[in-house]
């Protein structure tokens, strides 16, 4: 299962928080959490559906805790985010990519991680509503809310 989806798992989590390290710290415990739940997966869903599920809170649980973490320190959770795009020495995009990773990371996290599933990882609005538990309309209407914001941001910039 490590070895299977990995990767695919590591890139999903890292469009959603913007740093590697970050990334494989989540990603491990997302296959920590997988390990200890395996006994109790029913198969309602795919396995890969379950993968995501797992990532993406776990995901969502680290951007609360940073949002947390910022406000005590009276700092901007989005120049937090963008100075860890600007300062990653793993990012190696041009200045457009590098605009819009930031225009991405400075997206609510519930719109981030929709976004990042559909215009990222082209997943079905049917299979973001499994690994989310929203509804395909509320979907759709988050991702045109978070596409108008990253072309307002993209836009600010140029």
């Amino acid at each position: 299962m490590v070895e299977q989806y990995s990767e695919q798992l590591y890139w999903h989590v890292r469009g959603l928080v913007s740093s590697h390290e970050d990334a494989d710290d989540i990603l491990q415990e997302t296959f920590v959490k997988v390990w200890k739940a395996l006994p109790g997966f029913r198969g309602d869903a795919s396995v890969q559906t379950w993968l995501w599920r797992i990532a993406t809170n776990e995901a969502l649980s680290f951007l609360r805790k940073q949002k947390v973490r910022a406000a005590l320190r009276f700092e901007s959770l989005d120049a937090e985010a963008e100075r860890v795009i600007d300062d990653d020495p793993w990012f190696d995009g041009d200045d457009a990519q590098r605009r819009l990773a930031k225009a991405v990371a400075s997206l609510p996290a519930k719109q981030r991680a929709v976004f990042c599933m559909r215009y990222f990882e082209e997943m079905p609005y049917e299979q973001i509503s499994s690994v989310t538990g929203t509804s395909v309309g509320a979907l759709k209407a988050s991702y045109h809310q978070a596409a108008e914001k990253i072309k307002v941001s993209v836009e600010e910039e140029d």
